[in-house]
C-alpha cells in the first residue's frame, strides 16, 4: 500500500491542471528519499512547461540544497540539473503517473533525466503508448533502474482520459456554475478565482459551444482577458435567426460559427460547451465530461435553477477559492 499512498498524491496534485494541459496529458510526480520521505509533489502546468518529473526535479533539490538558482526555461532547467545535481537524488523514487517520455519534444526526455539522476526506482501509474513518447521504462530499465508499473492504473487513466480522446480526435466537457440553491441566473455567480480558473481552462480550448437562449440573454464575450489568454473560436447552436449584437462577435482573431446541429466540427479537439439547464439538457450526450462550479451562497432573487434527470459520477473535487469545482462523468445504466 505504500506505493499506492504516493502514487495517490501524485494524482491528486495533477487532477490540478485537468484540462489546462492540453494537448499534453495532465500528469502528477512525487518524489521520496531512500528512506520514504517526501521530497517533492509536483505536475505538469502547461504545455510548453516543465514536465512533472522535471519539475519534482527541482522542487526537491531546491529542497536539498537551497543555494541552487533555477533557470525557468524546461530545456535550460533540464540542462541545469543534470549539470548540478550533486546526486542529491540518488537512491529516490519516483512516483509518475505516466510512464517518463523517452523523446525530445518541447522539452528533453525525462526517463534520460531520472537515469542521470541515479534514482534508485521508478513506480508508474499507466504506460505511455503514444508513438513519439512510448520506450521510457526500456530506458530506464536498461540504466540498471527498478522499474514498477501499473501502480493506480485505473486513477491514472482515468486521468489522462482527455489526453487519450486528443489523439483520436477531441475531449469535450460542459461547464456549469451555479449556487447552493440550484440557481445560476441573476447577476455573478462565482467567486474571481473561479473565474479565472475558466478563463484559463478558455484560453487552451479550441472552441466554445454555446446555444441561442445564451446568446440572447447574456450577450457573452467568452475570451480569456482575465487571465491575458486567447479568445477561442465560438459555436453556436441555435435554430431561431439571432442577431449578431453581442461582444463575442467583435472579438478580433476569432471564427463564429451559427448552425442548428449539434455536431461539433472535426477540427477542434478541446472543446468546453457552456450554457444553462436547458442547454445542459440538450447537449448532456455529446460530451464527455463535466465540470460544475458550486458557490456557496442561495440566492432569493435567482429564478432558473437547474432541472434535469441526470447521473454523474464525481472523479475529482476540489476548492478554488471560496468555491467547490467537481469533474465528473455521466454514469451508464
Amino acid at each position: 500500500m505504500v506505493n499506492e499512498f504516493y502514487m495517490l498524491l501524485a494524482i491528486s496534485e495533477a487532477w490540478k491542471y485537468q484540462g489546462l494541459t492540453y494537448p499534453n496529458p495532465a500528469v502528477g510526480c512525487v518524489i521520496t528519499d531512500k528512506n520514504g520521505a517526501i521530497l517533492s509533489v509536483a505536475a505538469h502546468k502547461k504545455a510548453g512547461f516543465a514536465h512533472a518529473e522535471l519539475e519534482a526535479s527541482r522542487e526537491a533539490l531546491a529542497q536539498l540544497n537551497p543555494l541552487l538558482k533555477f533557470p525557468q526555461s524546461p530545456n535550460e532547467l533540464h540542462a541545469f540539473i543534470l549539470q548540478n545535481h550533486q546526486n542529491l537524488l540518488k537512491d529516490s523514487t519516483f512516483y509518475v503517473t505516466l510512464e517518463p517520455c523517452s523523446h525530445q519534444g518541447l522539452t528533453p526526455s525525462c526517463a534520460e533525466l531520472l537515469c542521470a539522476l541515479h534514482v534508485k526506482r521508478v513506480v508508474i501509474g499507466a504506460r505511455d503508448n503514444t508513438k513519439k513518447a512510448r520506450g521510457g521504462s526500456e530506458i530506464l530499465q536498461k540504466t540498471g533502474l527498478e522499474v514498477i508499473a501499473g501502480v493506480c492504473e485505473k486513477e491514472c487513466k482515468e486521468l489522462i482520459e482527455p489526453f487519450l480522446l486528443w489523439q483520436k480526435g477531441s475531449f469535450s466537457f460542459f461547464k456549469l456554475a451555479m449556487r447552493l440553491d440550484g440557481s445560476y441566473d441573476n447577476g455573478t455567480i462565482t467567486s474571481i478565482d473561479s473565474r479565472e480558473f475558466t478563463h484559463r481552462l478558455r484560453d487552451v480550448c479550441d472552441l466554445i459551444v454555446i446555444g441561442g437562449e445564451t446568446l440572447r440573454s447574456d450577450k457573452p464575450t467568452l475570451d480569456s482577458r482575465l487571465v491575458n489568454g486567447k479568445a477561442p473560436d465560438v459555436l453556436i447552436c441555435t435554430q431561431k435567426a439571432t442577431e449578431k449584437n453581442a461582444p463575442l462577435f467583435n472579438v478580433k482573431s476569432r471564427n463564429v460559427i451559427m448552425q442548428n446541429s449539434l455536431d461539433f466540427p472535426k477540427k477542434y479537439k478541446n472543446i468546453m460547451v457552456e450554457g444553462g439547464s436547458n442547454f445542459l439538457q440538450t447537449m448532456k450526450d455529446k460530451v464527455n465530461w463535466f465540470l460544475i462550479f458550486y458557490s456557496n451562497s442561495f440566492s432569493s432573487k435567482g429564478k432558473q435553477r437547474v432541472k434535469i434527470d441526470l447521473n454523474l459520477k464525481l472523479i475529482y473535487s476540489s476548492n478554488v477559492g471560496d468555491d467547490l469545482f467537481c469533474w465528473y462523468k455521466q454514469t451508464v445504466d
